[in-house]
């Protein structure tokens, strides 16, 4: 059930945006009955789009966090990849974001292996000082969901690393993690995919970060088939689980809302999935539909059709009170099945 008040806040050449407000549906109504003294409360979730009229919802807990879920179709234009991050960067900040999240291959996405090694840098090089400039101008966190790393090993494997880097709004990097699943995969009606003709998978997890949202659980795209890393994400403190990717047209209408979804259900975490859209080049499109997902398993914002972005107020809260009152980690059984996901060490 949908109450909506609409206003516009139209400046010359910026953002047109909705406001509504969002009774949450009945199934999360019947939690109430099933856990006494849980208040499911209203989120506060504002998405915007240039040129675009897209959905928010608000609430009135504008206090909680703000963070920003962009949407882009890069190419291999670094230069104006840059422009476009940076132009949705600086719409997150006015808007009163405290992060924001940029998809998998925000840098660039090239047409063939050998482009894609070309157009490579090194952590040191100059684009993500572009970013680092970026955050520190914004007093911004951002995330750099995957980033084409030339990492130290460059010289000797002629192999990249996709590397999803956290800066703070200083514009220090906090941290780093270099994707772990790789994906080499041929799905008929898509194209093939073989991430590691020019890429290596990342050694180890990284821990979880604090930043002014939660703690935030580090992976990329194909990772989140792998439930096994999101659960030892969450054991080692993560609160936000954050997946940025470049889903294909074929695998993403069938799968990225299911996953998503499961894997906030299935950790009580926020999950935060900024996403590629649209065509990049003649050789490759992604399915977009940027989202955000509660610790319920409900979609609170998600981005409409094209580049843009959506934001999301985080309730750790909620988060909280929803593990107390459905304590599933203390309900695992390791000895019949195992540790699915080891704690981080």
């Amino acid at each position: 059930m949908t109450c909506e008040l609409r206003k516009h806040l139209t400046e010359e050449g910026g953002f047109n945006l909705m406001l509504g407000f969002i009774i949450r549906p009945p199934h999360q109504l019947l939690s109430l009955l099933l856990c006494p003294g849980l208040r499911i409360p209203r989120l506060s979730v504002l998405c915007a789009q240039p040129r675009l009229r897209a959905m928010a919802v608000s609430s009135s807990s504008w206090e909680l966090p703000l963070v920003a879920v962009c949407q882009v179709t890069s190419t291999p234009d670094k230069e104006q990849n840059f422009l476009t991050c940076a132009e949705l960067i600086r719409e997150a900040a006015r808007l009163g974001a405290c992060l924001a999240f940029l998809p998998e291959a925000f840098d660039f996405i090239a047409r063939n292996p050998e482009e894609t090694l070309h157009l490579s840098e090194p952590l040191g090089g100059n684009l993500l000082g572009e970013y680092t400039q970026l955050a520190r101008d914004c007093g911004l966190w951002l995330s750099l969901g995957g980033f084409h790393e030339r990492g130290q090993d460059w010289e000797q494997t002629q192999k990249i690393y996709n590397c999803h880097v956290i800066l703070n709004n200083k514009g220090s990097v906090v941290a780093t993690y270099r994707k772990t699943h790789l994906c080499d995969v041929e799905i008929p009606g898509q194209g093939p995919m073989h991430e590691s003709n020019s890429t290596i998978p990342g050694p180890s997890l990284e821990s979880p970060i604090s930043t002014p949202a939660g703690k935030i659980g580090l992976a990329i795209c194909y990772d989140m088939r792998f439930p096994e890393l999101s659960l030892a994400l969450v054991q080692a403190g993560a609160e936000i689980l954050t997946y940025p990717s470049a889903f294909g047209s074929v695998t993403g209408p069938a799968h990225w809302e299911v996953l998503l979804r499961a894997r906030a259900i299935e950790s009580q975490c926020y999950v935060v999935a900024a996403a590629q859209c649209g065509r990049h080049h003649e050789k490759r499109a992604s399915y977009g539909h940027s989202m955000v997902v509660d610790p319920w398993g409900t979609v609170v914002a998600r981005c409409s059709e094209g580049p843009g972005l959506c934001l999301a107020r985080i309730d750790l809260n909620y988060l909280r009170r929803l593990r107390q009152h459905l304590p599933v980690f203390q309900h695992r059984r390791p000895e019949l099945y195992g540790h699915l996901g080891h704690p981080l060490s």
